[in-house]
C-alpha cells in the first residue's frame, strides 16, 4: 500500500494511492495516518480494502507529510562511507544518532525556509523508516517486523548551526520545514529489498546526489535494533537513515541553498519530492 495524507496544512485527510496512481480517501476508515493506524492489525485491515470502493479525492490537493503526530524523529549521521569521507570524518564504529524536532516536518512539496541568519543551508536525500510496532531491546532478526513502512526524507541541514556552533547536531537539523516527508508511506510488501534502493537529488535540475541504500554502513534492521537499545520506539516514530555523497558542504567549492533554488529528490519505489527554497521572513 501507498498511504498518503492530503489537504491544507494541519487539516490533512488520510488516503491511499491505488494501482492506477489515483488518490483515494480513507477518512471514513481511519482518522489519520498515525501510530494508531500503523499497527499490524490496522495495516492488515487496510490491505483488505478494495481501493476502487473508496471515494476519489477531489481535484489536485496538496500532499502533506505521510505520517502524522510523530513522537520521535531520530536521524542517523555518516551512514554512508563515501559521505563520511566527503565530510572529512571517520567511518563510525556504531551508528551516529541525533534527533530532528518533529515540528520541522512538512509535506514533500512544501517550501523549505532558510532559517534566520543562515549561510549554509544544505540538502540530504534519505530513506526514512516509519515504525509500526513498539520496539524496545529488539533483536536484529525481529527488527523488520516493527516497521510499518518507508518514505523519502530530505534531511535539510544548516551546517554552521550543526558543526560550528558547538554542542549537538540537533541545532542544525530542526528548523521549521527541515523535514519534508513523503509523498507516500510505502508498506514493506511493496519493497522487494530495502537495501537495494537507488536514490538521487537535484538542485535546479543539476544532479547533486546519486546513491543506493546498498552502501549503507548500518542496515535498516541494524538501525532499528540498535536504536531500540537506547529508547523505546513507538508506532508513528520516524528514523531517517543517512545520506549518500554529494551534499553541498562536501563539494569543492562548497555550495549552499539560496532563495528560489528548487530541490527535486527521490528514492526508488517511494516517490519523489520537490521543494522551492524561500528566505525567512518575520511573521
Amino acid at each position: 500500500m501507498k498511504l498518503v495524507r492530503y489537504g491544507r496544512p494541519g487539516k490533512e485527510k488520510p488516503g491511499l494511492v491505488d494501482g492506477e496512481g489515483k488518490l483515494r480517501d480513507l477518512s471514513q476508515v481511519i482518522a489519520d495516518v498515525d501510530g494508531d493506524a500503523l499497527n499490524p492489525r490496522s495495516l492488515a485491515r487496510l490491505a483488505k480494502l478494495k481501493p476502487d470502493s473508496l471515494p476519489r479525492a477531489r481535484g489536485t490537493p496538496r500532499i502533506g507529510p505521510c505520517v502524522a503526530h510523530v513522537g520521535n524523529f531520530v536521524a542517523v549521521g555518516l551512514n554512508y562511507a563515501d559521505h563520511a569521507a566527503e565530510s572529512g570524518m571517520p567511518i563510525p564504529a556504531e551508528p551516529v544518532l541525533f534527533t530532528k524536532a518533529p515540528s520541522c516536518i512538512v509535506g514533500p512539496n512544501d517550501d523549505v525556509v532558510i532559517p534566520r541568519g543562515s549561510q549554509k543551508t544544505d540538502w540530504e536525500v534519505e530513506l526514512a523508516i516509519v515504525i509500526g510496532s513498539r520496539a524496545s531491546y529488539v533483536n536484529e532478526s525481529e527488527a523488520l517486523s516493527r516497521v510499518a513502512g518507508y518514505c523519502v526524507c530530505n534531511d535539510v541541514s544548516e551546517r554552521e548551526f550543526q558543526l560550528e556552533r558547538s554542542g549537538q547536531w540537533v541545532k542544525g537539523k530542526s528548523a521549521p520545514t527541515f523535514g519534508p516527508l513523503g509523498p507516500w508511506l510505502v508498506t514493506p510488501d511493496e519493497i522487494e529489498d530495502v537495501q537495494k534502493l537507488s536514490m538521487w537529488l537535484d538542485v535546479n535540475g543539476k544532479r547533486m546526489q546519486t546513491g543506493s541504500t546498498s552502501t549503507m554502513i548500518f542496515s535498516v534492521k541494524q538501525l532499528v535494533s540498535y536504536i531500540s537499545q537506547f529508547m523505546i520506539l513507538e508506532p508513528g516514530d520516524v528514523i531517517t537513515t543517512g545520506t549518500p555523497p554529494g551534499v553541498g558542504a562536501g563539494r569543492k567549492p562548497q555550495v549552499f541553498l539560496k532563495p528560489s533554488d528548487v530541490m527535486t529528490l527521490g528514492v526508488d519505489g517511494l516517490g519523489t519530492q520537490e521543494q522551492r527554497v524561500v528566505a525567512w521572513k518575520e511573521a
